[in-house]
């Protein structure tokens, strides 16, 4: 299993169009086969910073995940193009 989280910060008048995106993008990335788990977040305190923790079957999965037509509408085409800063942390599942 793959996980990692996605770190991204937005400008707070982009705010509700941002969570609309990612309504969608996580409905539809749910859907996926080879999707375990994607859970996006706000930050608490710091609410223009969004954490999305997404977990795949393999990097095959993930890899599908990049390359979907809704992860090139809501992803490429919405947040990255709203986003400020981004980060990306692959974990290493201990136990």
């Amino acid at each position: 299993m793959i996980s990692f989280t996605v770190r991204m910060t937005f400008r707070s008048d982009d705010r509700e169009e941002i969570i609309q995106i990612l309504r969608e993008l996580t409905r539809l990335s749910r859907q996926e086969e080879g999707c375990v788990s994607y859970i996006p977040h706000s930050v608490d305190g710091n609410p223009d910073t969004i954490v999305i923790y997404e977990q795949y079957r393999d990097e095959a999965a993930a890899e599908h995940h990049r390359a979907t037509p809704h992860f090139a509408k809501y992803a490429v085409g919405g947040l990255y193009q709203k986003m400020l800063d981004r980060s990306l942390e692959t974990l290493v599942a201990i136990a």
